[in-house]
């Protein structure tokens, strides 16, 4: 594990070596205890794998009860997703109500565009093919019920507020089977820094612990356990 010259390198650092769990170690040892999305938020593929990092797209949806324009029916979204820049995470909230935010057509315009996955504070459909094409999404749950009439996209790339978190476009998200957690633009590259010395020393624990080592023992020579 190496320092790194570019957002992409950074980025492989982060999906090849660190994980939600050691990040938000590292966010609350200086002090940013409450980077971490809601819990709710979870892969639509409870067996993920792999590690979603990448820099968020903010999308701000609104419920609605009139007819939309047919011109926009889902306002902004389309522009949205076209916007999309390679190795964003469209993130979406704002919708109270119980309908899908995202499903596999737009799941295909956004990996179309690069993007690395998405993040929606409410509903997904096409569960099955969004995760036979392994595009990673995050959500509160699956529902069938069509957004269009419902639900419109109003704004996108203005900071969003998820639960305790609020989001700007560019600041670094991370997810895994744990749960997801932004870091700041500010404070990322101290926070990558530190993740990486962390999995270092755990994996030196690890080997320690294995070979008979005491848990106390370990924690006292180590400090991490």
């Amino acid at each position: 594990m190496t320092e790194w010259n570019t957002d992409q390198e950074k980025l492989a650092l982060v999906r090849a070596h660190l994980y939600s769990a050691v990040v938000g170690d590292i966010c609350d040892s200086i002090g940013l205890k409450n980077q971490y999305l809601p819990p709710a938020l979870q892969p639509i593929d409870r067996g993920l794998r792999t590690v979603l990092a990448g820099r968020v797209l903010t999308v701000a949806e609104q419920d609605i009860t009139e007819a939309p324009d047919e011109s926009q029916p889902w306002g902004l979204m389309l522009k949205a997703l076209d916007s999309l820049k390679p190795d964003e995470i469209y993130v979406c909230s704002g919708a109270s109500g119980e309908y899908a935010l995202f499903g596999e057509l737009m799941a295909t315009a956004a990996r179309s565009r690069g993007a690395a996955g998405a993040v929606c504070d409410g509903f997904v459909r096409d569960t099955h093919q969004i995760v036979d094409a392994k595009f990673p999404v995050f959500c509160r749950g699956t529902y069938g019920r069509d957004q269009r009439g419902r639900g419109t996209v109003v704004d996108f790339g203005s900071p969003l507020t998820i639960g305790a978190v609020t989001l700007e476009r560019g600041d670094l998200l991370i997810g895994d089977i744990d749960g997801i957690i932004v870091v700041p633009k500010d404070a990322e590259g101290d926070v990558i820094s530190m993740a990486l010395a962390k999995v270092r020393t755990e994996s030196e624990v690890r080997v320690a612990i294995s070979r008979g080592m005491l848990a106390a023992e370990a924690f006292e020579r180590y400090g991490v356990l």
